[in-house]
């Protein structure tokens, strides 16, 4: 059995989208038709596209955070309730409110249907399971713990998810607080300036160099606003093209980022803490430490820390501890590879690992806490002396009149 997305009509001419599964295409249009639907366009979900109901144009699927983390903790509950894995795909398909979650489900249950492990099956959308999450199902699959590496997985993707989530809401009142300061600002500069100047050029006074200096800004934001803009879009626009495309740069800019006071501190932790948890969660569910430490690093994100794991997971391939191989590469915290260590000797290492990740994790919390608090005074000092500057330099003028009309 696959499965088949679809566009189709009923009797009344009101289009339908949805997802079926049948053997073949043909028997998805036999099974529409029964259904009093014509078919207008079908395509296997397999394919890992998804259909626009009003324009030939396919997306990529693929599965939100926060809805992998749902669907894991549904298989981990409906496998230690005892279903088989074809009946819980389908089972977990069937309570999936998007089409595309849907899809990539029952594309999953129609591999194994066929034949093949939920692992294998998985790792045909690897737009929905990272590499992370199939070599742990592939673990579980094979030491027959399939529901406890699942329950581990889900707890693992609802705490990012929950991160993600609270790091989100955090900025949400910073971030307006920052567009409505920049749009007063621009409101100022374009609008209320302009007046300022006619109503002193009438006057024919010396401007003090604060009001000077603001009728520069104004009149370079009137007359070159757009230009910049453009710029600064265009300028983004060939930055990020560059650092995806050029690896060199991309190494020289991530390099540069770890140099940086408090965003490099925040990087290597938050790598660190994602190798941590992840060489943990592989670890206990019993794929060899090598591979374990391989795929851990693949999910590292900032270049030269992960080839300084990539070196160090090669010390481990020749013979060397594995906290000695971490701690040359100069990334992991004190505390970390005391933890890895102790794991070492007393042969506790997935325990260890995770108590590493959680020791990091909770410096991550306290570093985006810390940053957060720090953030909106610092906005609001910031935007305040910009309309400070720019109220003086309106005023600063009307005061000297007063003085020379007295």
């Amino acid at each position: 059995m696959a499965a088949f997305q679809y566009v189709a009509v009923d009797s009344v001419g009101k289009k339908q989208s949805g997802v079926i599964e049948a053997e073949s295409e043909k028997h998805a249009r036999q099974l529409l038709r029964n259904k009093h639907l014509l078919p207008l366009e079908l395509r296997g979900a397999a394919q890992q596209k998804l259909f626009s109901t009003n324009k030939k144009i396919f997306n990529r699927a693929s599965v939100s955070k926060k809805e992998l983390a749902l669907i894991t903790r549904q298989f981990s509950t409906l496998l230690s309730a005892g279903l088989p894995i074809e009946e819980m795909l389908a089972t977990v398909a069937e309570q999936s409110e998007k089409q595309s979650t849907k899809s990539i489900i029952l594309s999953v249950r129609g591999k194994v249907l066929e034949g093949h492990s939920l692992a294998a099956a998985m790792r045909e959308f690897p737009q929905a399971f990272s590499p992370l999450y199939t070599s742990t199902v592939a673990a579980g699959e094979k030491s027959g713990h399939l529901d406890a590496v699942l329950n581990r997985l889900a707890d693992y993707t609802e705490q990012q998810s929950q991160m993600r989530q609270k790091i989100l809401q955090a900025l949400i009142y910073p971030s307006l607080m920052v567009m409505v300061s920049i749009g007063i600002v621009i409101f100022l500069l374009e609008y209320v300036v302009p007046k300022m100047v006619a109503v002193y050029s009438s006057t024919k006074q010396t401007l003090p160099m604060m009001t000077e200096i603001l009728i520069s800004m104004s009149q370079f934001l009137q007359n070159y606003g757009l230009y910049l803009l453009l710029i600064l879009i265009i300028a983004i626009y060939f930055f990020r093209r560059t650092l995806k495309s050029d690896a060199i740069f991309r190494k020289k800019f991530h390099a540069f980022l770890l140099r940086l006071p408090v965003l490099g501190n925040s990087i290597k932790t938050v790598n660190t803490a994602r190798f941590s948890r992840t060489f943990s969660i592989l670890s206990a569910a019993g794929v060899p430490v090598l591979e374990a430490m391989k795929i851990s690093s693949e999910l590292i994100t900032n270049i030269p820390i992960h080839d300084a794991v990539v070196e160090s997971v090669n010390r481990v391939r020749e013979g060397a501890n594995i906290h000695l191989a971490l701690k040359q590469t100069t990334y992991f915290s004190p505390m970390s590879i005391h933890l890895i260590a102790s794991g070492e000797a007393s042969g506790q290492l997935e325990n260890m690992l995770e108590r590493a990740a959680i020791n990091q994790d909770n410096e991550i919390t306290r570093l985006i806490e810390t940053a957060l608090a720090l953030f909106e005074p610092a906005i609001i000092l910031l935007m305040g002396s910009i309309v400070l500057f720019i109220v003086l330099a309106v005023l600063l003028p009307i005061f000297q009149l007063d003085q020379f009309v007295g």
